[in-house]
């Protein structure tokens, strides 16, 4: 699923208007209609009688919010408009709705000053449903002293709301919410879903999000090239292929794993696991040669190799001359889970970019021994992976945690594109970037998964899916994705604090057949039109 900012959002808008004739007028009208369904359906199918509280701005947002009263009101709920803008404001579509609603049995009051805030406050103790319509994508910065105690109000009664397109007080760009904002239940989104409603802190104020067609032509939106793109499971059940009755190992790729460290077997065990879980056809771990046969105990389908090691028990740069045959054998190599850093670590690295011509995903330790100069990435002889955390990304950009936090989505759009490598920059909403400039964001996830190992996990989801065939950019939204949605499903059965990274794998299988079942029954080209729920994101 695409996403949009505001000013794509307006450009995709107007072209409707100019080049398919779909006045603005009936863009509202549908936006209004859509999100009168989403209440409706939160108040039980139940509108008669019961009391919704819309709090409309001067913009077309507000406007917006004008048609649900109206549609409410024919339905039979008790609807209170609360306006809060002088009638002479209101111009084009948005005076056209203010208008007919005019003529309705519906209140619209005024809220224009600190003394219509007790008529706020009474209404909304009386109220089932807020629905909140003050300011849309078009808003950034702050709310004027006025509309941030309207919003106070609101977020401190504890009733519900649901907003139309964004949340009030939200900036659409960039989820950043500088004073007050509304925090909704459910967040109506509009043709497509903005790019602040999916970041953080966006998603603290959003809830529910809720993608609605407000009958903008599909074939409009793809000629937009938008840079954007919400993961979602329709997008990932049309990657996952379908196996062929004659296939066997080979067809299914060789994935090689190097790390491990004393005290640190279980990364490596992780990863390959999860390699072969994710279906690769085989999997070896290169681990120094000491810890080997502790390997072997932990491992049954995933084959070992030892390596040269130094004095600290960790992989030796001469390792990789014992693996220059397994180099032209396998499909992808990965490198860094349980590796330790140390001070070979780097040489090691960059001598593996040059000696190998297949793709290489670079995690944990692996990222830390590039971070000690970044330069070597121009050594590779195949596209790179990088899944760096947080943390690990602060290593290799030389800045603070704080600053990846709060521009995440630039921060790794411009990695990926300066060193030429796919970058997922993991944590709460990870982002998968590439080197031409697009963007993916998955919304899968919980914060049962902030605990060891998964890191690793995650590092042979991806490995294993290049292994078999996928594009490195495909491998890594298919990865975080999976990953994402299968610590979603264990979650449900052990809670936050109980989710360790063995569980991801174990459950890998029953996800992966859920989406292979529903891959077969796809056409050959794949089937647009299927609807189906990803994440909290409903369509």
């Amino acid at each position: 699923m695409r996403l949009v900012t505001a000013e794509e959002m307006r450009v995709i808008d107007g072209l409707a208007s100019s080049e398919y004739q779909i006045p603005g007028l009936l863009l509202m009208e549908n936006a209004g209609i859509q999100v009168t369904r989403v209440i409706t359906q939160y108040l039980d199918n139940r509108l008669i009688g019961r009391k919704v509280l819309i709090l409309a701005g001067k913009g077309n947002n507000g406007g917006d919010g004008l048609v649900v009263a109206r549609h409410l009101a024919n339905a039979g709920a008790e609807v209170i408009v609360m306006l809060l803008a002088r009638a002479e404001e209101i111009k084009g579509d948005a005076r056209v709705n203010l208008d007919i609603l005019r003529h309705l049995p519906v209140p619209i009051i005024p809220l224009l000053d600190d003394k219509d805030l007790n008529a706020l406050r009474v209404a909304i103790l009386s109220t089932d449903l807020i629905v909140g319509a003050i300011y849309g994508t078009g808003f950034k910065g702050s709310v004027p002293p006025l509309i941030a105690k309207v919003i106070r109000s609101i977020n401190n009664q504890g009733r519900p709301v649901i907003a139309v397109d964004v949340p009030s007080g939200l900036e659409a760009d960039t989820g950043r919410v500088s004073g007050e904002a509304i925090r909704a239940i459910c967040t109506v989104t509009l043709g497509l879903p903005k790019v602040g409603l999916v970041i953080e802190p966006g998603t603290e104020y959003v809830g529910e999000l809720r993608v609605v067609d407000i009958s903008i032509p599909p074939g409009l939106i793809e000629a937009q090239n938008l840079s954007r793109t919400l993961l979602d499971r329709q997008w990932c059940v049309q990657r996952i292929g379908k196996r062929q009755a004659a296939g066997h190992k080979g067809d299914y790729g060789h994935v090689l794993v190097l790390g491990g460290s004393e005290g640190l077997t279980g990364a490596i065990v992780l990863a390959g696991e999860a390699a072969l879980r994710s279906g690769a056809g085989l999997v070896t771990v290169g681990v120094p040669a000491s810890l080997n046969p502790i390997i072997e105990t932990k491992l049954t389908e995933v084959m070992s190799q030892p390596l040269p090691e130094t004095a600290a028990r960790t992989l030796a740069p001469d390792s990789l001359l014992a693996l220059e045959s397994l180099f032209q054998r396998v499909s992808v190599v990965a490198v860094g889970p349980g590796m330790s850093r140390y001070p070979e670590a780097r040489e090691l690295i960059q001598e593996l970019l040059k000696m190998v011509s297949v793709p290489i995903v670079i995690d944990a330790d692996g990222l830390n021994a590039v971070a000690e100069d970044i330069s070597i990435l121009k050594e590779a002889q195949n596209r790179l992976v990088l899944t760096p955390h947080p943390g690990e990304m602060s290593r290799l950009l030389g800045v603070t945690i704080e600053e990846i936090q709060k521009n995440r989505l630039e921060v790794a759009q411009k990695a990926a594109i300066e060193w030429k490598a796919v970058v997922v920059l993991k944590g709460y909403r990870t982002v998968v970037a590439t080197p031409e400039g697009q963007v993916f964001i998955n919304p899968t996830g919980n914060p049962g998964m902030a605990t060891g190992g998964t890191g690793d996990v995650l590092t042979g989801i991806i490995a294993g899916f290049i292994a078999q065939g996928l594009s490195i950019v495909e491998a890594a939204g298919l990865g975080v994705y999976l990953h994402g949605a299968t610590g979603d499903r264990v979650c449900q059965q052990t809670g936050v604090r109980g989710l360790i990274a063995g569980d991801l794998i174990k459950q890998l299988p029953a996800v992966l057949r859920e989406w292979e079942e529903e891959a077969e029954k796809l056409p050959v080209s794949g089937n647009p039109g299927l609807k189906v729920i990803g994440g909290r994101l409903k369509r």
